[in-house]
């Protein structure tokens, strides 16, 4: 194996400390062996940085120079962080403290708190909005949901930058940020916020770093009891450093330079909540000595991603643009990126849902598929598209894998089995090996050997648990003579390091959750002026922020790529968007950008979509408004408005469907949606033509299951044909 980040799901824990260093290329082991005094990495995207850092504190570890206590690790997300213990239980150094900024601070208030103050270190208050609310109302302001959340979002930054309320007015000026309201207003809800939390004894996220700063500035013999605790310090993602962050980290070292930091300055996306490349850019003028390696070997994406990724950086400007790393790929040659030009949204979105599709015909499994977008509320339109043609999916974000109440549930009950042994259960006891054991086990709480039809809860439940199953398969794989009791073993180490296994299913994502991931295949859609860059990125600084943003999102590939946008956000709308700045001069046909503009938009050489049939806008059928939620066009009129439904032609289509999809072996909804049934069963089609107009009724759809729907709609009985027959031949489905 080369120095990917890729590794066997359970690999044994190196022999030796030098046994540590094997695969590492030059670069990465000039890291892992760097143990003392200062050193900086300068990574760029897929460059194995995790890999160097997690191998240098293995490497101390096991040949003695560092002791696992006296490591502290931190990075800015749990996952990451979970991801990184379990990398260093792999690598035989599992004594090795990794977390969080949030979790390392916590840990050690509640620890001082009584020595520091007296009593118990004060409740954290779950959900601040809802103290942010009651601050705006004592102002008398009211404010709605979006702009409940952008004070919030104000004050975390405030917080987090150091600023007390009756500053923030000046220090927003002073940083040109975009503020969501009048400053002086922002700054009176705080400070009533604030009053609030004094008063009800509660402490919210950010204090938990305001405070142990606080008693480590005052109590200097607790910050040297933290600092003979910790004597090596790490950094993961030093880019996104908070100056309340870096003041923490400051106090934590006292006078001692024996820090690692990691980052790269390109991939800073988080300046919204007070993040800054400041600290990683000047890490060589406070530290004069520092060592400094460049990771710049990519060991993800293929030449032709890594050659786009470039591209982009090499018409940044600005500071982080000045130290940007030219990535060398170190894989095979893949396919070009391909680019996509659609009329509008939901085409766009039904053109990725296809390719997708034929992606996982071809063999990748849907799990190392992504579709990523600028923000959340673009996903409606992907998770129907996708759902139309069978395609199962996971949104990022949810609730970690391991606190989801079913795999809790499934995790107790594999705990008791393994106790029995078997001898309390005749199913449990016939079972010949782990995973048998395990799917009788998870039989009794809804998993079954064929996925629910449709999505939601249910499906969601489903996934876990069959990623537990999945991980038994694995698991007893890589150790054959392994029993229930080593599993129950393994699944504990893994949820006390978040460690989660695969939930299969194409990502949905944002580009900013999508940060640190990467897949085989990665299709970045919505790729519009106005989306990306925002529209409220005004500065040259905030419009580099978003180039940096797409950045990210081109490195998440590691061999197919896919960048589309839609020339208009409604069927027949004005065809009057255009693709982003940023592609300018890099997608084939366009214009090389002139400096401080956009450029034009050219659209030579592009691939388009699927040839559509010029439509009119969606408008209700009922009342007449246009329509643009997905759902509502797919029905063709608003939710609210009266349903003409023929129950019960609704009824027979249903039983129908699930006919068909058991003759298939797939789900139901790979056959029609519910939507597309209520569709079908409100408008009642009489033709062919009337039925291939129904949204999620396209070509293939409509030769497979025409006759039968225009049959059951006339009050007839269907004449079906064997459906399970291949129909790969058939053309694209609408």
């Amino acid at each position: 194996m080369t120095a990917a980040t890729h590794s066997p799901l359970f690999p044994q824990a190196p022999d030796s400390a030098d046994a540590v260093l094997d695969g590492l290329d030059p670069e990465q082991r000039e890291v892992a062996t760097a143990l003392s005094g200062p050193v900086c990495v300068l990574a760029g995207a897929g460059t194995g940085k995790t890999r160097a850092i997690t191998h240098r504190i293995a490497y101390g570890v096991r040949s003695g120079v560092l002791q696992p206590a006296s490591v502290l690790a931190v990075t800015f997300t749990n996952r990451a962080a979970g991801e990184m213990r379990g990398r260093l239980r792999q690598l035989g150094a599992g004594g090795v403290q990794a977390r969080t900024f949030h979790s390392a601070a916590l840990r050690q208030l509640q620890y001082f708190w009584p020595k520091a103050v007296g009593g118990e270190l004060p409740r954290l208050v779950e959900r601040k909005v809802q103290l942010v609310a009651e601050g705006a109302a004592r102002c008398g302001v009211r404010l709605d949901r979006n702009e409940l959340r952008d004070v919030t979002a104000e004050i975390e930054w405030a917080k987090v930058t150091q600023t007390v309320p009756e500053d923030y007015p000046a220090a927003a000026a002073k940083s040109g940020r975009e503020v969501p309201r009048d400053p002086a207003e922002t700054a009176r809800i705080y400070g009533l916020y604030e009053q609030l939390k004094r008063d009800r004894g509660v402490i919210d996220f950010e204090d938990v770093l305001l405070l142990t700063v606080g008693v480590l500035q005052d109590r200097h013999d607790i910050a040297e009891t933290v600092r003979r605790q910790y004597q090596h310090f790490v950094v993961d993602e030093y880019q996104d450093v908070s100056p309340l962050q870096q003041r923490l980290l400051e106090l934590w070292l006292g006078d001692r330079d024996n820090l690692c930091v990691v980052g790269d300055a390109s991939q800073t996306i988080y300046s919204f909540t007070g993040a800054t490349p400041d600290h990683l850019l000047n890490f060589r003028t406070r530290h004069p000595h520092a060592t400094v390696v460049k990771l710049i070997r990519d060991y993800r994406s293929t030449p032709q991603v890594v050659h786009l990724a470039n591209g982009l950086l090499s018409q940044a400007c600005g500071r982080a643009a000045e130290h940007r790393l030219e990535l060398v790929s170190q894989r095979a040659p893949g396919p070009e990126p391909v680019y996509g030009e659609y009329a509008d949204e939901p085409a766009e979105a039904e053109g990725t849902a296809r390719r997708v599709r034929d992606l996982i015909d071809s063999g990748v499994p849907a799990s190392e598929i992504a579709i990523l977008y600028r923000i959340n509320a673009q996903s409606e339109v992907y998770e129907q598209a996708l759902a139309d043609v069978g395609v199962p999916y996971q949104l990022r974000g949810a609730e970690r894998f391991f606190e989801r109440p079913e795999v809790r549930e499934a995790g107790l009950l594999l705990r008791g089995a393994a106790r029995a042994g078997g001898h309390s259960d005749p199913q449990l006891a016939a079972a010949e090996d782990v995973p048998s054991q395990v799917r009788a086990v998870l039989s009794t709480r809804g998993w079954t050997s064929e996925p629910p039809s449709g999505s939601g809860a249910v499906r969601d439940r489903w996934e876990s648990l069959a990623a537990l199953v999945r991980l038994a398969e694995d698991f007893v794989r890589a150790r054959p003579a392994a029993t229930l009791a080593d599993l129950v073993a393994e699944l504990d180490e893994r949820a006390s390091a978040q460690h989660a296994p695969t939930v299969e299913g194409v990502t949905l994502a944002s580009l900013h959750a999508a940060k640190g991931l990467e897949w085989d295949a990665v299709f970045l859609v919505g790729l519009t002026e106005g989306m990306l860059p925002i529209t409220y990125a005004k500065t040259d600084e905030q419009v580099e922020e978003e180039r940096r943003l797409l950045y990210v999102g081109v490195t998440r590939a590691r061999f197919h790529l896919s960048l589309s946008w839609a020339l208009s956000r409604t069927p027949g709308g004005r065809p009057s968007r255009r693709p982003t700045r940023f592609l300018n001069g890099l997608r084939p046909g366009s214009a090389a950008p002139r400096p401080g503009s956009p450029g034009p938009a050219g659209q030579g050489g592009v691939e388009r979509g699927a040839a559509r049939k010029r439509r009119g806008p969606a408008r209700c059928r009922v009342c007449g408004r246009t329509l643009t939620d997905a759902g509502e066009i797919k029905l063709m009129r608003c939710e609210d408005c009266p349903s003409d439904l023929d129950e019960a032609l609704y009824e027979r289509l249903r039983e129908w469907r699930a006919e068909q999809a058991a003759q298939l072996g797939q789900p139901a909804y790979c056959v029609f949606t519910d939507k597309t049934l209520l569709a079908i069963a409100e408008a009642v089609p009489g033709t062919e033509s009337e039925l291939s107009g129904i949204s999620g009724v396209g070509a293939r759809k409509l030769g497979r299951f025409g006759a039968d729907v225009l049959a059951l709609c006339a009050g007839e009985e269907p004449t079906s044909e064997d459906v399970s027959q291949d129909t790969s031949e058939e053309s694209p489905e609408k």
